[in-house]
């Protein structure tokens, strides 16, 4: 059985700029930990925790304390299977609607 992408599905979770940008990042990687993906993303802490826990509400990502030898636990970031599927099915259907051709300019 091979593997098939997901049907196109527009997400307006996953649209907003910011959440399209950590499903994304999240989408290349097993999991991240809290600060890489900040200064990967270029946010505040409370702009990403904010959108962290929306995405989190709709069980498409889990958030893991880990901890260290030294100092604080440090929150990893990982999207879940269905994370994975709608952020899939997003990118599906805006590479659809981007690619269907418009009316002639002619």
């Amino acid at each position: 059985m091979s593997w098939e992408p997901p049907a196109p599905r527009f997400d307006d979770l996953i649209h907003a700029p910011t959440r399209l940008r950590i499903t994304a990042a999240l989408a290349t990687a097993t999991d991240l930990e809290f600060s890489a993906l900040e200064d990967a993303l270029g946010i505040s802490p409370s702009l990403l925790s904010k959108q962290l826990k929306l995405l989190a509400d709709a069980s498409y990502l889990t958030l893991e304390k880990r901890p260290q030898p030294f100092g604080r636990p440090r929150t990893w970031i990982r999207l879940t299977p269905a994370g994975r599927t709608a952020y899939l099915g997003h990118v599906h259907a805006l590479r659809q609607l981007t690619e269907t051709e418009g009316p002639s300019r002619e």
